[in-house]
């Protein structure tokens, strides 16, 4: 009979007590259910809707009209010299999937505090659906944003210049690092949601004053003679993936080397917070939900 202190153990269980207690190679193993979680999204939010899919592109094309009439045509706000209308379309195309990304996730813990009580999974694959459903989402937007892309540069006479530039190639970058804020964003705000509801109310109008202090529906040149909103822009960590994706794509503007980093950085130490605090709360969160 072997002695009970030589045998090896297959599973341990032991409880997570630690902030940085983070098990990144466990949400790779349940990646199959962020798929699961991705698709359940897309039919919660189409069920018994006349249009279905197709209020992915309505709803950022409609945004994109009128922000053009009243901000375009009205206002009459400069646009670097790209058609209005793409100009617009751009950094809205951009802003809806950070904003998805942060108003989808805001709410994760009271949400699904059934589902949560009841089975254990990673709780950070939730959020992460929610994510690649704004990614996703952010595809088919693009292909729009591209056919109208096409129809201004056949007719850039009429329309204004209209060009591609080598920052296209940092695009996927962008995008990648917009996602990860949103989340990172989205994720803090959830977790402080389980003790403070009130800012599951409040995020809605929060993201709205966001995206008026981010260069979506104008363009930075035309701030130059207000120092105040200047700064508030500049200190804003969605300028800079805004002004990349618009130089990419339409190649007005100029891209700051040192604002860009300086997203890069606010956005990689906002994720690190918020995966830390979240699964910190996450532990906890039944007894405050």
């Amino acid at each position: 009979m072997s002695n009970p202190n030589e045998q090896q153990w297959t599973t341990v269980v032991k409880p997570r007590t630690g902030w940085f207690d983070i098990d990144l190679k466990e949400l790779w193993r349940y990646r199959d259910l962020v798929t699961l979680f991705t698709k359940r999204n897309f039919a919660v939010i189409y069920k018994q809707t006349i249009l279905g899919p197709l209020w992915i592109l309505l709803n950022p094309l409609i945004t994109t009209i009128l922000f053009n009439v009243i901000f375009g045509g009205i206002a009459g706000l400069p646009t670097e010299g790209a058609p209005s209308f793409l100009f617009i379309m751009a950094g809205n195309t951009l802003w809806t999937m950070f904003a998805a990304c942060i108003n989808n996730t805001a709410n994760t813990f009271v949400a699904n505090a059934g589902m949560f009580g009841k089975v254990y999974f990673p709780r950070l694959t939730i959020p992460l659906s929610q994510v690649l459903t704004a990614a996703i989402n952010f595809l088919i937007q693009l292909a729009m944003f591209l056919v109208f892309w096409v129809i201004f540069f056949l007719g850039q006479g009429s329309f204004g210049a209209v060009s591609m530039t080598p920052w296209l190639l940092y695009l996927p970058v962008c995008v990648l690092q917009v996602m990860l804020l949103g989340l990172a964003v989205g994720i803090i705000v959830s977790s402080l949601t389980t003790k403070y509801r009130d800012l599951a109310i409040a995020v809605t109008f929060g993201v709205q004053l966001w995206m008026y202090a981010t260069p979506v529906v104008y363009s930075t040149t035309s701030l130059s003679n207000q120092p105040l909103m200047s700064a508030i822009v500049n200190i804003n960590p969605m300028t800079a993936p805004v002004q990349v994706f618009r130089k990419a794509l339409l190649g007005c503007g100029t891209v700051s080397t040192s604002g860009l980093w300086y997203s890069l950085i606010v956005t990689l130490v906002l994720l690190a917070v918020g995966v830390v605090l979240f699964s910190r709360i996450e532990k906890t969160f039944m007894d405050t939900v």
